[in-house]
Parts: structure tokens; sequence; C-alpha cells
């Protein structure tokens, strides 16, 4: 059976997470060996406020070695970026339609310090995958292969530069009166805007 290789992601893109869920009878395995890349959605989401599209930054530690590993690399927390972080979620999607009914689940991951990148952005994949009630699981890469020819790799080509990897269905938004519907933002614009609906959105 073909294998699905992901990078592992901060509040993932919608076409993340519909890649995870199109692939859920696949061998899913999360990259933690790689050479830590900047200016992904490694430690980036984006979300949309009343401004437009807005991007959320987890800040790492900086190191001598510019090659640290994935599975290594460290959250700073020399600027309060959680307060910021929750703060933004909380004006961006307080008045959706789900936001109240997540925000408890949510809210210990900006109250709490992780050491790590990798285990702050695992935890919370995993919770969001539970709320959406769908049915995937993954493993961690033992270690770090260049190329998969016997699989699927996804770990550049799911990167903010690059169009999606995958389209899904245009759902309800805060803004859209103002800015249209906009594409492959964060897991949870998705989540706080359909709730108990987003996983069927995700399945056409």
């Amino acid at each position: 059976m073909e294998k699905i290789i992901l990078p592992i992601c901060y509040l993932p893109p919608v076409s993340y997470v519909k890649t995870l869920i199109d692939h859920e009878s696949r061998d899913i395995f999360m990259e933690q060996y790689e050479h830590y890349p900047k200016q992904t959605y490694r430690s980036r989401a984006s979300i949309l406020g009343a401004n437009g599209k807005l991007n959320l930054y987890v800040p790492v530690q900086k190191g001598r070695d510019v090659h640290t590993r994935m599975k290594e690399v460290r959250i700073s927390y020399d600027e309060p970026w959680q307060r910021l972080h929750w703060l933004s979620l909380q004006t961006a999607y307080r008045s959706s339609a789900y936001f109240e009914y997540y925000e408890d689940d949510f809210a210990p991951f900006y109250q709490t310090k992780h050491t790590f990148l990798m285990d702050f952005n695992l935890e919370l994949t995993a919770l969001i995958v539970k709320l959406l009630k769908a049915n995937v699981s993954w493993a961690l890469t033992e270690s770090y292969q260049p190329t998969y020819p016997d699989g699927k790799d996804f770990r550049q080509r799911i990167h903010p530069k690059l169009p999606p990897v995958t389209s899904s269905m245009p759902y309800r938004q805060v803004f859209a009166d103002r800015f249209g519907f906009t594409t492959d933002l964060s897991i949870v614009d998705l989540l706080f805007n359909e709730g108990p609906q987003s996983l069927s959105k995700l399945q056409t």
C-alpha cells in the first residue's frame, strides 16, 4: 500500500487535513527527521480576520546549527506569542457559529508551554482530528529519506507559496461579505464556522 508522508504543521491548512482524510486507509507518516525549513506551515497558520488574511507565527529558538531536525526544534517564549495568537483567534472567530463550542478545547494550548514545536503541533492536530470525528491515524518517520518511490511525499508540496494540493467545497466564513471566500486557511477556520458539518465539507 502506498505510503503518505506529511510535514508536521501548526494548525494546518484545510488542504492538509483533507489530504489526511482522503488517505485515511493508507499508511500515513509524519516527518520528524527532516531539517526544519523556515517560512512554512510547520510554524505558521493563516486565519481570516476583520482586516483580511492574518498569519500567525510560532517563534522558535535559534541555535548555532541551522540544520536542526524537526523533532529537536524548541519553541521560543521570549515574546508573548501565545497570548497574541489566542487573542487573534478570539477576535477573528468570536462571532462564528462554533467558536464558543470549541473554545475550551483550544485554550489550554495557549496557556501551557510546550518545549518542542513537533509535540505542540502533533497534539493540536490530534485534537483537530478528534473534533472532526475523523477516522485518521499516523505514525512518525523512523529516519530521514530524501525520496519515497513507494509513496506520496507532501513534505515540500504543502507550502504557503504553492497552490493547495487539493481543493474543498466553499463554506461559511465570518468576513466573506468583505473578502469573498478565502481558500486554504487554517483548519480552525472551517471548524469554527461549520462545526459538526466540517467533516462532510472535507469529504466532498
